[in-house]
């Protein structure tokens, strides 16, 4: 589906057309090694769940060491954080459009995005003491809660959803910008901009947050069904680095959003 997290949706190893779509893509040299080679790749050569995992874990631990570094250097040098969510940008751009996963790339962008997590999280945590705590505990569950509808199969993606999804998406995407540059011209003077207006005296960030925490966790739906796409596909094993990748990115967005919502909350 052209709807998917833009690091699977790219990469013709987890469409639905298996091994065909790869075939497409690949250089006249390439496509004869492939001719060479055995119909089928070998067990050992494909990418399974467990890789997957074990990728995903690798790339959650360089995140979680750099967002240490994150938080310890950033009282000294706050511009240093600022500097990695540029990089972790620039670095997120380029995996998603290379064709094939490069781990350094996505290692770097875990340790980029570290940093910056570990210095916004800093901030956060001299504003409202214990709210990174409840935010990472917030995001496990979360995580934790789709990964175990998605197993035993209760709660499955589909074009309809997805389709949903998008149009929500877009909308959010719009929203964030119409407040960021209301903020940014002095129009609104509130700290969280339209997310500090209040309905029935709720504020509208609270509202939102609800309806994109539930977003982060249908794209964590969407990660995990075009994961089990590549394995049925018999992709090869280092698609496993472009699923580690796409979960990495979800999570990310989903912890920041339930960061901001609880500072909303605790005003």
């Amino acid at each position: 589906m052209a709807l998917d997290n833009p690091a699977f949706s790219r990469n013709s190893a987890f469409s639905s057309q298996g091994a065909n779509a790869v075939a497409q893509d690949v250089s006249a040299q390439q496509l004869q090694e492939m001719y060479n080679q055995p119909a089928t790749l070998p067990d050992r050569e494909v990418i399974t769940v467990e890789n997957t995992i074990a990728k995903t874990a690798a790339s959650f631990g360089v995140l979680v060491v750099f967002a240490a570094v994150g938080w310890t250097i950033t009282p000294a040098a706050p511009w240093v954080f600022w500097v990695a969510s540029l990089v972790g940008f620039a670095l997120a751009l380029v995996n998603i459009f290379k064709k094939e996963p490069s781990p350094a790339l996505i290692l770097a962008y875990a340790a980029a995005q570290g940093v910056f997590l570990g210095g916004i999280s800093l901030m956060f945590e001299s504003q409202w003491s214990g709210i990174v705590a409840q935010a990472v505990i917030g995001t496990l569950a979360v995580v934790g809660v789709t990964l175990a509808l998605f197993a035993t199969g209760k709660v499955r993606a589909s074009k309809r959803a997805t389709k949903i999804f998008m149009v929500a998406l877009l909308g959010y995407v719009v929203f964030s910008l119409v407040n960021v540059i209301l903020m940014w011209t002095g129009v609104n003077q509130d700290p969280w901009g339209l997310r500090g207006v209040e309905i029935a005296g709720i504020p509208l960030g609270l509202i939102i947050g609800v309806l994109v925490i539930l977003m982060g966790a249908y794209s964590l739906v969407l990660d995990f069904d075009m994961i089990q796409r590549g394995v049925r596909n018999r992709a090869h094993k280092k698609y496993g680095w472009t699923g580690a990748f796409g979960i990495m990115v979800t999570v990310i967005w989903l912890y920041l959003e339930i960061l901001r919502f609880l500072a909303i909350a605790r005003n």
